[in-house]
Protein backbone atom coordinates (compact mmCIF):
# COMPACT_ATOMS: atom_id res chain seq x y z
CA UNK A 1 0.00 0.00 0.00
CA UNK A 2 1.37 3.42 -1.00
CA UNK A 3 2.22 5.93 1.69
CA UNK A 4 -0.10 8.99 1.62
CA UNK A 5 1.46 12.16 0.23
CA UNK A 6 2.28 14.99 2.61
CA UNK A 7 0.45 18.27 2.04
CA UNK A 8 3.59 19.78 0.50
CA UNK A 9 4.12 16.79 -1.79
CA UNK A 10 0.45 16.88 -2.80
CA UNK A 11 0.80 20.60 -3.54
CA UNK A 12 3.85 19.98 -5.73
CA UNK A 13 2.00 17.27 -7.59
CA UNK A 14 -0.86 19.75 -8.16
CA UNK A 15 1.63 22.06 -9.89
CA UNK A 16 1.71 24.58 -7.04
CA UNK A 17 -2.01 25.31 -7.33
CA UNK A 18 -2.69 24.28 -3.76
CA UNK A 19 -3.75 26.61 -0.96
CA UNK A 20 -1.09 25.29 1.40
CA UNK A 21 1.75 26.68 -0.74
CA UNK A 22 0.23 30.04 -1.72
CA UNK A 23 2.00 32.92 0.06
CA UNK A 24 -0.86 35.25 -0.84
CA UNK A 25 -3.38 32.98 0.89
CA UNK A 26 -1.14 32.50 3.93
CA UNK A 27 -0.83 36.29 4.27
CA UNK A 28 -4.54 36.86 3.62
CA UNK A 29 -5.76 34.28 6.13
CA UNK A 30 -3.19 35.38 8.71
CA UNK A 31 -4.30 38.99 8.26
CA UNK A 32 -7.90 37.95 8.90
CA UNK A 33 -6.86 36.09 12.05
CA UNK A 34 -4.82 39.06 13.28
CA UNK A 35 -7.75 41.39 12.62
CA UNK A 36 -9.98 39.15 14.77
CA UNK A 37 -7.46 39.53 17.60
CA UNK A 38 -6.90 43.28 17.16
CA UNK A 39 -10.45 44.52 16.56
CA UNK A 40 -11.79 44.11 20.14
CA UNK A 41 -8.55 45.47 21.60
CA UNK A 42 -8.80 48.58 19.44
CA UNK A 43 -12.48 49.03 20.30
CA UNK A 44 -11.41 49.10 23.96
CA UNK A 45 -8.86 51.76 22.97
CA UNK A 46 -11.51 53.67 21.02
CA UNK A 47 -9.55 53.52 17.74
CA UNK A 48 -9.83 51.94 14.33
CA UNK A 49 -6.82 50.07 12.96
CA UNK A 50 -5.80 52.90 10.57
CA UNK A 51 -6.07 55.39 13.46
CA UNK A 52 -3.99 53.07 15.63
CA UNK A 53 -1.16 52.77 13.08
CA UNK A 54 -1.10 56.56 12.67
CA UNK A 55 -0.83 56.92 16.43
CA UNK A 56 1.95 54.28 16.51
CA UNK A 57 3.93 56.28 13.94
CA UNK A 58 3.44 59.49 15.91
CA UNK A 59 4.35 57.84 19.22
CA UNK A 60 7.56 56.74 17.52
CA UNK A 61 8.41 60.06 15.83
CA UNK A 62 6.37 62.69 17.77
CA UNK A 63 6.07 64.97 14.72
CA UNK A 64 5.80 64.09 11.03
CA UNK A 65 4.72 65.86 7.88
CA UNK A 66 1.67 64.41 6.16
CA UNK A 67 3.96 63.01 3.46
CA UNK A 68 6.26 61.36 5.97
CA UNK A 69 3.30 59.98 7.90
CA UNK A 70 1.78 58.55 4.72
CA UNK A 71 5.06 56.79 3.95
CA UNK A 72 5.35 55.44 7.49
CA UNK A 73 1.85 53.92 7.52
CA UNK A 74 1.51 53.09 3.79
CA UNK A 75 -1.60 55.25 3.30
CA UNK A 76 -2.22 57.73 0.50
CA UNK A 77 -3.22 61.32 1.21
CA UNK A 78 -6.84 60.67 0.20
CA UNK A 79 -7.13 58.12 3.00
CA UNK A 80 -4.85 59.87 5.47
CA UNK A 81 -6.37 63.38 5.38
CA UNK A 82 -9.85 62.43 6.71
CA UNK A 83 -8.23 60.13 9.26
CA UNK A 84 -6.11 63.02 10.57
CA UNK A 85 -9.18 65.30 10.63
CA UNK A 86 -10.95 62.71 12.81
CA UNK A 87 -7.97 62.37 15.17
CA UNK A 88 -7.78 66.18 15.39
CA UNK A 89 -11.51 66.35 16.23
CA UNK A 90 -10.82 63.83 19.01
CA UNK A 91 -7.98 66.13 20.24
CA UNK A 92 -5.35 63.43 19.76
CA UNK A 93 -3.26 65.28 17.15
CA UNK A 94 -2.54 68.80 15.99
CA UNK A 95 -2.33 69.69 12.31
CA UNK A 96 -0.50 72.89 11.31
CA UNK A 97 1.17 74.29 8.20
CA UNK A 98 4.94 74.18 8.31
CA UNK A 99 6.54 77.53 9.11
CA UNK A 100 9.29 76.86 6.58
CA UNK A 101 7.10 75.47 3.76
CA UNK A 102 3.41 76.39 3.64
CA UNK A 103 2.77 73.45 1.25
CA UNK A 104 3.71 71.05 4.03
CA UNK A 105 1.36 70.06 6.88
CA UNK A 106 2.93 68.95 10.15
CA UNK A 107 1.15 66.46 12.40
CA UNK A 108 2.03 66.21 16.08
CA UNK A 109 0.59 64.67 19.21
CA UNK A 110 -1.52 66.54 21.74
CA UNK A 111 -1.37 65.79 25.46
CA UNK A 112 -4.34 63.45 25.02
CA UNK A 113 -2.55 61.70 22.14
CA UNK A 114 0.54 61.23 24.26
CA UNK A 115 -1.55 59.93 27.17
CA UNK A 116 -3.29 57.38 24.94
CA UNK A 117 0.07 55.69 24.46
CA UNK A 118 -0.05 54.21 27.97
CA UNK A 119 -3.35 52.47 27.23
CA UNK A 120 -1.99 51.18 23.90
CA UNK A 121 0.62 49.04 25.64
CA UNK A 122 -2.17 46.57 26.46
CA UNK A 123 -2.90 46.16 22.73
CA UNK A 124 0.73 45.39 21.97
CA UNK A 125 1.02 42.94 24.87
CA UNK A 126 -2.19 41.10 23.95
CA UNK A 127 -1.19 40.76 20.29
CA UNK A 128 2.30 39.60 21.27
CA UNK A 129 0.79 36.97 23.55
CA UNK A 130 -1.68 35.82 20.87
CA UNK A 131 1.17 35.11 18.43
CA UNK A 132 2.58 32.49 20.82
CA UNK A 133 6.05 33.61 19.72
CA UNK A 134 8.84 35.00 21.85
CA UNK A 135 10.19 38.47 21.09
CA UNK A 136 13.02 37.09 18.93
CA UNK A 137 10.60 35.05 16.82
CA UNK A 138 8.23 38.02 16.44
CA UNK A 139 11.09 40.26 15.35
CA UNK A 140 12.28 37.69 12.80
CA UNK A 141 8.73 37.27 11.47
CA UNK A 142 8.22 41.03 11.20
CA UNK A 143 11.59 41.48 9.52
CA UNK A 144 10.73 38.75 7.02
CA UNK A 145 7.37 40.36 6.24
CA UNK A 146 8.98 43.77 5.75
CA UNK A 147 11.54 42.20 3.41
CA UNK A 148 8.75 40.50 1.46
CA UNK A 149 6.82 43.79 1.20
CA UNK A 150 9.93 45.58 -0.08
CA UNK A 151 10.50 42.87 -2.68
CA UNK A 152 6.88 43.01 -3.83
CA UNK A 153 7.03 46.81 -4.11
CA UNK A 154 10.45 46.76 -5.76
CA UNK A 155 11.98 48.84 -2.97
CA UNK A 156 14.82 48.20 -0.56
CA UNK A 157 14.19 47.63 3.13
Amino acid sequence: MAKPLSRTAAARRAGGLHLDVQPCFALYSTSLAMTRICRPLLVDLGRTYPQYIVMLALWQHATLTMGQLGEQVSLDSGTLAPLIRRLKALDLVDRVRSASDDRSVVISLTRAGIALRERAHAVHESVACATQCDSTERLAMTTGLRKLRAALLGTHE
